[in-house]
């Protein structure tokens, strides 16, 4: 009988890698380091070429899925997730310009940045994408819409593939390589003495976003206790175990059956319960969008600029749009997310590896608070269905 192999999860990964970088960093030679900032360079522009065909693919894929003919119910369930999405995305944008700047020192990060030593790679290669960001969501959205009225069972069935084949690009490629390219970053930030002011502010992000993903679960089954008109503590009591499911899978997908038995026994109908909850696994994800929210504040604050109001409300109307296409692969929402933090938001190939680095590091807390909103949206559906077929 063959043993069963240790696997370390992508969190692991990633901060066995944060570790690594930074201890390797303080003691290897610059020459050295240089390699990896040279695969980091490399990885950059792959990565770049790589944000417009997930848009096109996963985006395109998602609004045709929807199609012409959906039901009411569906259509309440997608508004639902989309708007809860969209407003956790703008609590978090509140919150943290309300808090970060009491935690972040731009002028401190800007010190470090110009009396750092620079470490440049030995070479790049230059991968420029078929398409900028901004053609592939206005292609994405085009399509997506034509298909869906159109019916066309050919290009649906073409794009449906293509979002296949860019889901296995991510998984296969793009995911496995992501702790390499964290180790690189904060090896380079370590010789240029800025390692340890990143992970002070990191640990400050953390601790407040998971006080958010706190808040806004609680204000979720407040909202949908009123509709529903059930006890809001207990029916998040009710959800717990799904909660610490997905905690430990840091998968929606693999926390459906507890969640589809928690929110039973939180009044839901079967029917009901079984077609909402398969179906916010895959398009709500409030917790991720204000984990990226937060994360991209805290980045523009220490690099001593902020976008104005009405640029961050467009960034998390179109994160909404995004997070209903992200693939269901850890990390898939940051990458799906690329695409606007570099068009809207201006964040360059450091910043969005530092954003990979947070939104990892609370992947499984923001597929918690996910999954556990996904109870709540199913009580709000259920007791709307019933009033409608009153």
């Amino acid at each position: 009988m063959k043993k069963s192999r240790f696997k370390i999860n992508l969190l692991g990964r990633v901060a066995i890698a944060i570790v690594l970088g930074v201890g390797l960093g303080l003691c290897l030679p610059h020459s050295v380091v240089r390699v990896f900032a040279t695969f980091n360079a490399v990885f950059a522009q792959f990565l770049g070429f790589l944000v417009p065909l997930i848009i096109a693919g996963l985006v395109t894929s998602a609004i045709a899925s929807i199609g012409k003919s959906a039901g009411k119910l569906l259509v309440v369930t997608v508004l639902l997730a989309y708007g809860n999405t969209v407003f956790s995305g703008l609590l978090s944008y509140g919150t943290s310009v309300a808090v970060f700047p009491h935690l972040i020192d731009p002028v401190a990060a800007s010190h470090l940045t110009a009396d750092g030593v620079q470490i440049n790679p030995y070479f790049t290669i230059s991968i420029p994408p078929m398409f900028d960001v901004m053609t592939a969501l206005v292609f994405a959205f085009a399509m997506g819409l034509g298909i869906a009225f159109s019916g066309s069972p050919t290009l649906r069935r073409v794009f449906d593939e293509f979002a296949d084949i860019v889901m296995r690009v991510i998984s296969v490629a793009l995911v496995p390589l992501l702790p390499l390219y964290i180790l690189g970053m904060f090896m380079i930030m370590a010789a240029m003495g800025e390692a340890w002011h990143m992970i002070k502010v990191f640990m400050s992000i953390i601790v407040v976003i998971f006080v958010m993903h706190i808040g806004l679960l609680l204000l979720q089954y407040v909202l949908a206790g009123m509709v529903a008109r059930r006890n809001p503590l207990r029916a998040l009591r009710t959800m717990l175990p799904a909660y610490l499911t997905a905690l430990g899978t840091s998968s929606s997908a693999a926390t459906i059956p507890v969640t589809l038995k928690q929110t039973r026994l939180n009044g839901v109908d079967e029917g009901v319960s079984g077609f909402v909850v398969p179906l916010c696994a895959t398009i709500h994800l409030s917790g991720s969008a204000m984990k990226i929210t937060a994360c991209a504040v805290a980045l523009m604050l220490m690099h001593g600029s902020m976008p104005t109001v009405g640029v961050m409300v467009g960034f998390v109307m179109m994160l909404g749009v995004m997070m209903v296409a992200a693939p269901g692969v850890p990390g898939g929402a940051i990458m799906a997310a690329l695409g606007v933090l570099q068009t809207m938001l201006g964040f360059d190939e450091s910043m969005q590896a530092l954003m990979i680095a947070l939104y990892i590091a609370m992947d499984s807390f923001g597929t918690a608070c996910n999954v556990t909103g996904d109870g709540a949206i199913a009580m709000v559906v259920n007791t709307l269905a019933h009033r409608h077929k009153g």
